[in-house]
Order: C-alpha cells, then sequence, then structure tokens
C-alpha cells in the first residue's frame, strides 16, 4: 500500500481524518501531561525534572545513542547549561540518577537512573503500563504493528520539527 505524501489528498475530516489525528495525539499528550505533573508532585520534582528522567532512562536503554550527557540532555530539552545543571543537581539530590565518568575520558560524565528510582517510577507507572497493555489487546499484531510504525514515523516528524 503506498504511504500517504503531501502530494496525495488526505482527508481532514472523518475518524481517519487529520483532524481526529490532531484531536487524538492533543488528548493523549495532555493525558501524559498531567499524569507526569501528578508523578513530579509526588515525588516533589519540577515537570522538567520527569522530562529530564526520560531522557536519561531512554538513553539507559538505546546503545545506539549510549548513555545520556548533559550535553545531550541540554539539546534534548532545549535547556540553557546553568538550567541543565540545576535539574541534574536536584535529581541527583533525590537520589534518582547517578553520574559516572567516562572509563575512556575522564571529562565526560555519564547520567544514569538510580536503580531505587527506577523502582519508585515502576510503582508509580505500573497502571499506567497495565492500561496500555489493556489496549494492546485490543488489536491484532498486524494493527499494533502499524500503531508502532505510525507513532516511530509521527516521533521522526516531530523531531524534524524541533531542530
Amino acid at each position: 500500500m503506498p504511504a500517504n505524501n503531501s502530494s496525495l489528498p488526505f482527508p481532514v475530516d472523518g475518524p481517519t481524518g487529520l483532524q481526529s489525528f490532531a484531536v487524538l495525539l492533543r488528548t493523549m499528550n495532555s493525558e501524559f501531561n498531567r499524569i507526569a505533573h501528578k508523578f513530579a508532585q509526588a515525588q516533589g520534582l519540577h515537570l522538567t525534572d520527569v522530562l529530564a528522567l526520560i531522557a536519561i532512562l531512554d538513553a539507559d536503554v538505546d546503545a545506539d545513542e549510549g548513555p545520556m550527557t548533559p550535553g545531550r540532555l541540554r539539546e534534548r530539552l532545549s535547556l540553557t547549561s546553568g538550567a541543565v545543571t540545576a535539574c541534574i543537581d536536584r535529581l541527583e539530590k533525590a537520589g534518582h540518577i547517578r553520574r559516572t565518568r567516562a572509563l575512556d575520558d575522564r571529562r565526560v560524565v555519564h547520567l544514569h537512573y538510580a536503580a531505587a528510582a527506577r523502582r519508585v517510577a515502576g510503582d508509580y507507572f505500573r497502571p499506567l503500563a497495565q492500561s496500555t497493555a489493556a489496549a494492546c489487546d485490543r488489536f491484532t499484531a498486524d494493527e499494533l504493528a502499524v500503531v508502532v510504525r505510525f507513532l516511530a514515523e509521527m516521533n521522526r516528524e516531530l523531531a524534524l520539527l524541533s531542530r
């Protein structure tokens, strides 16, 4: 099946129209933000701190990019050097992250999600994981493959917009 591109007509209205996608994506984003705010409040953190934790967690599992560094975190969150340093200091003081020095270059600092904080987040977000699993159970493997492909393409497009 050919992919839609800007030269092909795309419906604006209807269940698969651009307007429906926009509303559903905004609603999902709002719900994720609400959950992130509640976690931040429960942990005595700023929302920026939670966004930093997510970036650090994602970097810990992404072998291609390697561990998160303060510089990459600054770029990812569009923060100043001072703001990212304050964020990292808060997260380290609260026990959410740990800093390590790179073995090959001691000047490079790596940021890692602390094991205890990972357990706290796991406990807090377990209902979200269960809800995600319940939603996935309503789809076939082929349908989920399309959803994953769509989300990957949306993330790619959004990354292009933020550059």
